[in-house]
C-alpha cells in the first residue's frame, strides 16, 4: 500500500491503493501549521478567538490579514490556515448569508449555513483542476427564528460538525483537552434538567480562551502573536462584534498571572518530592 504520495498527490480527484486522498491531506497539514483558531457555546452566546502570528517585526499588526470576520448580523467566521484562502471562504459565507435573506426573508440558521459552506470547500476535493482549500473555519451564529446559538466547524475535506467547544491550528490537540475541562457541555454541568444554567458565560469563555492560547505559545520558538477575539452574546443583542480591547487586556493579564502561578506550584511540587 502507498505510505506516500508516490504519484497519487497530483490530483485531488486520485484515490491512493489504500483510499487517501494526499491533497487533502496535505490541505489539513498547512492548517496545523497555522496559529491556534478557537471557540467556545458558553451559556449567553459564543467566544471566538485566534492567535494571529506576526511573521515581520516591522509588520504593523492592525495592516495584518484579520482571522476573524462578520458575515452576517447573527454570524461570524474565524479562521486558520492559509488567510487568502480562509477570505474566499468568508466571501462565500457572506454570499450565501445575504442570498438566504433576500429569498426566504429571514436570517440564515447557523447549521444551513454551516452545511452551504462545506458543500462549497467539498466541491473543491472533487476536480482535478482545482485545490482543497488549506484552511479550516469556526462558524458563530444565532438564529432569531429558534432563539438557539451555535458554534460549527468545517473542514479543508468539507466535513462539518457542531461543537461545543472547537479548536484547529496548530495546538488542536492540547487546546481540545484543556477544554474539556471547562462547563462547556450541559451533559456535564450540574443542571437538573442538563440546561445551559451550568455553563460558562462569555465572560469567563474570554479569560479562559486566552488563557489556552497563551499556555500554548512557546515564547522561545514561536512567533509574536496577536490574540484576535470576537463574541456574539445576549450582551451585543446577539450581533457579531469584536472582543473590546479593553477586555481583552484584562484577560491577557489574567491568564498569564493564572499561568505563572501554576507554574510556580508546580516547581514547589517537585521540590517537595525531591
Amino acid at each position: 500500500m502507498a505510505s506516500s504520495g508516490s504519484g497519487y498527490d497530483l490530483s485531488s480527484s486520485t484515490f491512493s491503493p489504500d483510499g487517501r486522498i494526499f491533497q487533502i491531506e496535505y490541505a489539513a497539514k498547512a492548517v496545523e501549521n497555522a496559529g491556534t483558531a478557537l471557540g467556545l457555546r458558553c451559556r449567553d452566546g459564543i467566544v471566538l478567538a485566534v492567535e494571529k502570528p506576526l511573521q515581520n517585526k516591522m509588520l504593523v499588526a492592525k495592516t495584518t490579514g484579520r482571522r476573524i470576520h462578520t458575515v452576517d448580523e447573527h454570524a461570524g467566521v474565524a479562521m486558520t490556515g492559509f488567510v487568502s484562502d480562509g477570505r474566499q471562504i468568508v466571501n462565500r459565507a457572506r454570499e450565501e448569508a445575504s442570498s438566504y435573506d433576500e429569498t426566504y426573508g429571514t436570517k440564515i440558521p447557523p447549521q444551513t449555513l454551516a452545511q452551504r459552506l462545506s458543500t462549497y470547500v467539498h466541491y473543491f476535493t472533487l476536480h482535478g483542476a482545482l485545490r482543497p482549500f488549506g484552511a479550516s473555519t469556526l462558524v458563530a451564529a444565532y438564529d432569531p427564528a429558534t432563539k438557539r446559538h451555535s458554534l460549527h466547524m468545517v473542514e479543508p475535506s468539507g466535513v462539518s460538525y457542531e461543537y461545543f467547544g472547537a479548536a484547529a491550528g496548530r495546538g488542536r490537540q492540547p487546546a481540545r483537552t484543556e477544554m474539556e475541562k471547562l462547563a462547556i457541555n450541559p451533559k456535564n454541568t450540574t443542571a437538573a434538567d442538563g440546561g445551559d444554567e451550568g455553563l460558562i458565560t462569555v465572560a469567563e469563555g474570554v479569560k479562559q480562551l486566552a488563557k489556552i492560547i497563551y499556555t500554548l505559545h512557546d515564547g522561545e520558538k514561536d512567533k509574536p502573536f496577536e490574540l484576535e477575539m470576537s463574541w456574539l452574546s445576549e450582551g451585543t443583542g446577539w450581533k457579531h462584534a469584536g472582543v473590546p480591547k479593553a477586555v481583552i487586556a484584562e484577560a491577557t493579564e489574567w491568564a498569564k498571572k493564572e499561568i505563572e502561578e501554576a507554574e510556580e506550584e508546580s516547581e514547589d511540587d517537585d521540590e517537595m518530592e525531591e
